[in-house]
C-alpha cells in the first residue's frame, strides 16, 4: 500500500511531462492530442449496461484480438464491449470492430494509472469483468478493480525474460498486481512459468491468439490483384522494420544481384514513412509509395507500404517476408500473420518477443534464421533461385499456422468459469 502511494505520487509529479510527451508525440501524430480528457478518466459518452471490457493497448494487440472479440460478442449477444487503447494507431484499428457491430462496441483510451483517473473510469463504465491483452498491467488500475469488485484477467499473456526482470526490480509493485488477477491465460508454457514466478497464482496455457485471427478474404485479393499485376517479378518483403533496420536493408538490397527484384518496405510505425521514403531517396532507389494509389512500374525499386490495415495484402503478393523487428534487439514483429497468410519469412537475431513461436516456425521449415541484412541478402537470392525451397517453405508456413490454432476457445473457456455469475442474463 505505501509503495503504491509512492509510486501513484511520483507520477503526479510527472505529469507535466506527460503531457509534455504528448505533445511533442503530437507533431508527427496530431491524434495524440485529441481526447486527451480520457487519459485522466473523464469520458464524454454514455456508458451501456452489462460491459465487458477488453484492454488492447496498440495496433498489434488490437488486431490479435479480433477473434476473441468475436467470440465475446458471440457468447454474449446481449453484453456490449468496451474496447480501450492507449495508443491512437490501437484506437483507428479498433474502430474496425465498432463499425463491423453497431452498437455493440465503444471505444475510449484507457486513463494514466493515476488512482483518480481509474477511478473515474469504473465508476463511469462498471465495467462487469476486464480483460487486458498481454503485458498491460498498471498497479493502481488493479487494485481500483479490486475496489469496485472488478475480477480483471490478463489474456494471451507473454512475459519475455528481460520483463520479467524489469517487473522484479519493481516486485513491490508488480507481485500484489499479479497476485491480484482472477486468472491468466498464457501463450507459452515459459510465459507461465516467468507469470508465476512475479505472483500470479491461476495460470493456464492456452496458446497464441494470433493464431486465430483469419487473414481478410478481401485483403488477400488485394495482394492476387498486384501479384497478376506483377507478373513473375520477385518481391522482397521487409514487414513492420523498426528504427534503423530500413537503413540495414536498403544497403543489403545493393547486393543482391537481381535487377527485376522489387523491395517492399512497410514499417512499423506510420509516424515514420516519411522518414523511409527519405531513407530510399537518399540512395537514389527508384520509390513508388502505395498511399499514392499507383503501382509500381518496372523501374521502380521500392515499394513504400504507407498505409494500415493492408499486412495480408503485402504478405500475399511476397515471395518471401523479412520479419521487422528482429534485426536489431526491438523483439521482433509477429511472424504469424505471414504463416497465415502461407508467406515464408527470414528473421534476425532478435526474436525474444515472439521466441516460442519463431522456433516453431523454424522447426517445421516455415521461417529461416539469418544473422544480419547482409545475411537477409543472401538467403533472399538463394531462395529466389530455388522455387522447390519457397514452395516447401510455404507449405509449412501454412501447416504451422493451421496447428496452432484454438487459443480463442480456450481463453472463452476460462472466462466463461471464472464469470459466469456477473454474465448471466
Amino acid at each position: 500500500m505505501i509503495a503504491r502511494a509512492l509510486y501513484s505520487a511520483l507520477f503526479y509529479l510527472v505529469t507535466p511531462a506527460v503531457l509534455l510527451r504528448l505533445w511533442w508525440r503530437a507533431r508527427k501524430q496530431p491524434e495524440y492530442l485529441q481526447h486527451v480528457g480520457e487519459r485522466y478518466g473523464l469520458y464524454p459518452q454514455d456508458a451501456p449496461d452489462k460491459l465487458i471490457w477488453l484492454h488492447a493497448v496498440s495496433v498489434g494487440e488490437t488486431r490479435a484480438a479480433e477473434p476473441l472479440i468475436m467470440a465475446l460478442l458471440s457468447e454474449w449477444p446481449k453484453h456490449h464491449l468496451l474496447l480501450t487503447h492507449m495508443t491512437p494507431t490501437g484506437r483507428e484499428t479498433g474502430a474496425m470492430y465498432v463499425n463491423r457491430y453497431p452498437g455493440r462496441v465503444t471505444q475510449a483510451y484507457l486513463p494514466y494509472d493515476l488512482p483518480d483517473g481509474v477511478e473515474h473510469f469504473f465508476k463511469h463504465f462498471r465495467p462487469l469483468i476486464g480483460l487486458l491483452m498481454e503485458t498491460e498491467l498498471w498497479p493502481n488500475l488493479i487494485a481500483g478493480a479490486g475496489k469496485c469488485n472488478v475480477p480483471i484477467a490478463l489474456v494471451n499473456a507473454r512475459l519475455s525474460a528481460s520483463s520479467q526482470r524489469g517487473y522484479q526490480r519493481f516486485s513491490y509493485l508488480a507481485k500484489p498486481a499479479f497476485a491480484s488477477l482472477s486468472f491468466v491465460s498464457a501463450q507459452t508454457v515459459a510465459d507461465a512459468a516467468r507469470l508465476v514466478q512475479l505472483g500470479a497464482s491461476s495460470v493456464t496455457v492456452t496458446g497464441n491468439l494470433k493464431f486465430d485471427v483469419t487473414p481478410s478474404p478481401d485483403k488477400l485479393q488485394l495482394g492476387a490483384q498486384w501479384r497478376q499485376a506483377l507478373g513473375r517479378r520477385p518481391v522482397w518483403l521487409a514487414a513492420s522494420t523498426r528504427e534503423g533496420e530500413e537503413a540495414l536493408i536498403l544497403d543489403a538490397l545493393a547486393h543482391i544481384n537481381r535487377s527485376d527484384l522489387l523491395l517492399l518496405l512497410v514499417p512499423r510505425h506510420p509516424q515514420r514513412f516519411a522518414e523511409v521514403a527519405a531513407l530510399v531517396e537518399e540512395r537514389k532507389l527508384s520509390l513508388c509509395r502505395r498511399s499514392e494509389g499507383a503501382l509500381v512500374t518496372p523501374e521502380t525499386r521500392v515499394w513504400l507500404g504507407d498505409s494500415m490495415g493492408e499486412m495480408p495484402a503485402y504478405y500475399a503478393v511476397a515471395d518471401l517476408a523479412l520479419i521487422g523487428g528482429s534485426l536489431l534487439p526491438f523483439g521482433g514483429q509477429n511472424l504469424i500473420e505471414a504463416a497465415a497468410c502461407g508467406c515464408p519469412v527470414l528473421v534476425g537475431p532478435h526474436t525474444f518477443n515472439f521466441a516460442q513461436a519463431t522456433e516453431d516456425a523454424i522447426a517445421c521449415g516455415a521461417a529461416r534464421r539469418i544473422a544480419d541484412a547482409e545475411g537477409a541478402a543472401v538467403e533472399v537470392a538463394k531462395l529466389l533461385s530455388d522455387g522447390e525451397a519457397l514452395q516447401s517453405m510455404r507449405d509449412a508456413a501454412a501447416s504451422f499456422s493451421q496447428a496452432h490454432r484454438g487459443a480463442t476457445e480456450r481463453t472463452i473457456a476460462l472466462i466463461r468459469e471464472i464469470t459466469a455469475p456477473r454474465t448471466a442474463d
